[in-house]
């Protein structure tokens, strides 16, 4: 069945309206390279997954996705069918029969995007003289022991043969476009350019490959860029051939992206060239019909959550739950660069200044990253076990309560409470409080650690001191595994959790955008980032008060680690001292912002590189003037003129105040004064005034 085309991009709800870049769709191909199409490793799936139903929409049946094959993810994910573009279908044709296996079918995700998959094991007896080839035309060698760095030359050389077959065939018309993501499709792009094949290319970076390994390093990455000695740096940590094909690949596409302004400042120093655009990653955002749907979900998975607290905190569930916060940090496990060390010691400091102030608050922080385990930890799994028969046995005592209050009623008689309950009741009530005393404290970690003395986490909640004691107002819950809804302890799929808290903090020192902020964000739930991260850049280059809207940004550039610190802790300490009236309404906010980070509204700036690398490739058939000012505009939002999102310094200093003290607040007025106040755009590179560039930024 044919895929629609929609060539007119509608504006979202109080958007600027912008025009199309005007690209005669049905005189192109486009084609997207990246080693996980169809295959999850990292961020990147998500980005062109969620980014594949916006360009179906644009191209039609002239969009196809490019990767490699695995027989797992095939079978699971994919549906195969003939190729229909008769010049795909030979240029297919023309690898099998050299004996290079290539499959065609529809990605089953939203889109259904075509997709082209290259078998790498059936062409793999072509290495050695692919390697000497891959010498001979840009000097980078391959060693024989990295079986990554040669998958992607055998995935990039079927790549780039599929290309020559297909332009022979073609012949000028439909042009096609091929854009490369990272630094495994770059052998691809190099191969392309070197044998003139006529393409236009784009070549995108979601974070440079030596950048990710010095910041792994513990080293000042960002304040000492201009200091580095680059192939040093990535010849001492055996990477060398890795960074040139990345480089090489960077200079040879006919336009240069990355997904953010602070990773346009590492690739500039570390890559050598200066990116064309910036192309934010962004999400498929599905609004619900009813406005404040997000508000009831919200409390449906706070229930869930709180069930696992009471079972996780059995015999010292000493705490209001219903004044009980939560907060989480998730992702790969890379202790630094995630953040986890300064949100650690922040914690520190959050329950000694709750503590300090005798705050009825008490917040519990979990940690979801994976790590080596081997099984469940059995106090825990007891925990959910007791909890489970104090429901039950509460079950049990309400019925028996019940039908004999029942009973009474219909005697006309008011019973007496005293004898309404026998003593086998008070005895089985009497044994289930008993069951839920315990003599050692709430673990901290889930399940049982393989090499827990030296895992950073737990020698971090040692070196703080926070073991879950009574007289803590910080409780930590560690969950080394990513969340399922299938799970005996917390019974929840990632989405239903992230809903269920109440804050999600990522003061991550290296993310090169950070989808999970994002999450949050158009889930309505309030978010930590940091100025290092690149969707802390983009909401402070699009929100003139982010704290307002629910996103704290901390500065990890310009402060030292302890100020940092310092600054968490206080965005925290204000985020438990709002009312729970302030936080509804900060929640409203924060689902507002859900619009910025729509690929309806970023997939702009993937057409604008489109448009741009035509320009370059074609020039003769495709005008664009360089010196022309993108047509990537965004706007601001501004501060809300309302009631305050956290208690300002009029008001008592502890979250007693009541809401009658508050200014009356109305979210949809609001909303459309917000909608009224964004219609007026500004370029996405300039500086806002009174606002200081940083050193080594540029425009867009």
């Amino acid at each position: 069945m044919p895929l629609s085309r929609s060539l007119s991009m509608t504006s979202l709800s109080g958007l600027p309206v912008w025009e199309d870049e005007n690209l005669p769709v049905e005189d192109l191909l486009l084609f997207e390279v990246a080693w996980e199409v169809t295959n999850k490793v990292g961020g990147i799936y998500t980005v062109i997954q969620t980014k594949a139903k916006l360009t179906v929409d644009e191209w039609g049946e002239n969009f196809f996705m490019v990767g490699p094959y695995y027989e797992h993810n095939f079978k699971m994910q994919v549906e195969q069918c003939e190729a229909s573009h008769p010049a795909i279908k030979k240029a297919m044709e023309s690898l099998s029969n050299h004996g290079c296996q290539v499959y065609f079918g529809r990605w089953l995700i939203e889109g259904s995007p075509y997709v082209i998959l290259f078998d790498i094991g059936t062409a793999a007896w072509n290495l050695d003289r692919w390697k000497g080839e891959f010498w001979d035309t840009c000097g980078i060698g391959l060693p024989y022991h990295d079986r990554e760095a040669n998958d992607s030359l055998i995935f990039g050389s079927l790549t780039a043969w599929f290309f020559k077959e297909l332009t022979d065939q073609l012949q000028d018309k439909p042009n096609v476009i091929a854009h490369f993501h990272e630094w495994q499709a770059g052998a691809g792009l190099i191969l392309c350019r070197s044998r003139k094949i006529p393409m236009a290319t784009i070549f995108t970076t979601h974070a440079t490959l030596l950048g990710r390994y010095l910041c792994a390093a513990n080293v000042d990455f960002y304040n000492n860029l201009d200091k580095f000695n680059i192939d040093k740096e990535a010849g001492e940590r055996q990477i060398y051939h890795r960074y040139c094909l990345e480089r090489a690949a960077v200079h040879c596409s006919h336009v240069f992206t990355t997904v953010s302004q602070i990773t346009a400042v590492e690739a500039d120093h570390i890559l050598h060239r200066r990116p064309d655009v910036v192309t934010p990653n962004g999400l498929n955002v599905k609004k619900f019909s009813a406005v404040h749907e997000f508000q009831n979900l919200h409390s449906t998975n706070k229930g869930k959550i709180q069930e696992f607290v009471r079972g996780h905190f059995y015999g010292h569930l000493d705490f209001n739950l219903e004044k009980t916060l939560f907060f989480f940090i998730a992702g790969r496990y890379e202790f630094s660069n995630k953040g986890a060390d300064i949100f650690l010691e922040s914690l520190s400091r959050l329950n000694y200044l709750l503590r300090v102030h005798r705050s009825d608050v008490t917040v519990v922080v979990f940690f979801i990253m994976p790590a080596k385990t081997n099984n469940f930890n059995v106090e825990t799994l007891k925990g959910q076990a007791i909890r489970k028969q104090l429901w039950d046995t509460a079950h049990s005592v309400k019925e028996k309560f019940g039908k004999r209050l029942y009973d009474a009623l219909l005697k006309g008689e008011i019973p007496d409470m005293n004898k309404i309950l026998d003593k086998d009741d008070f005895t089985i009530m009497k044994r289930a409080i008993y069951s839920t005393q315990r003599q050692t404290l709430p673990p901290v970690t889930t399940h049982n650690m393989l090499d827990d003395t030296t895992d950073p986490i737990l020698s971090n909640v040692r070196r703080i001191g926070l073991f879950n004691a009574r007289t803590d107002r910080v409780k930590i819950v560690f969950h080394p595994e990513f969340l399922s809804s299938t799970s005996p302890l917390l019974p929840m799929d990632y989405e239903e959790f992230v809903r269920g808290c109440h804050l999600g903090v990522f003061p991550s020192y290296y993310e090169p955008w950070g989808y999970t902020p994002g999450e949050c964000t158009v889930m309505g739930i309030p978010s930590v980032t940091t100025n290092l991260s690149g969707f802390g850049c983009f909401m402070e280059d699009h929100v003139s008060d982010p704290a307002a809207y629910g996103i704290y940004i901390v500065d990890r550039r310009f402060r030292s680690a302890d100020e940092s610190c310092n600054q968490l802790t206080q965005f925290m300490f204000g985020f438990c001292q709002q009312s729970r009236r302030q936080r509804i309404i900060q929640r409203n906010r924060t689902e507002r912002l859900s619009d910025l980070l729509d690929w309806r509204y970023l997939g702009r700036f993937y057409m604008h590189a489109r448009h741009l690398a035509l320009s370059r490739a074609f020039p003769d058939k495709f005008k664009m003037d360089p010196t022309a000012p993108p047509q990537t505009e965004g706007f601001r939002y501004p501060r809300p003129s309302s009631v305050p999102p956290s208690p300002s310094a009029s008001l008592h200093s502890t979250p007693h105040h009541s809401d009658e003290e508050e200014e009356p607040y109305d979210d949809d007025e609001e909303a459309e004064r917000d909608r009224q106040n964004i219609r007026a755009p500004f370029s996405l590179g300039a500086v806002p005034a009174g606002k200081k560039k940083h050193p080594g930024e540029f425009s867009n």
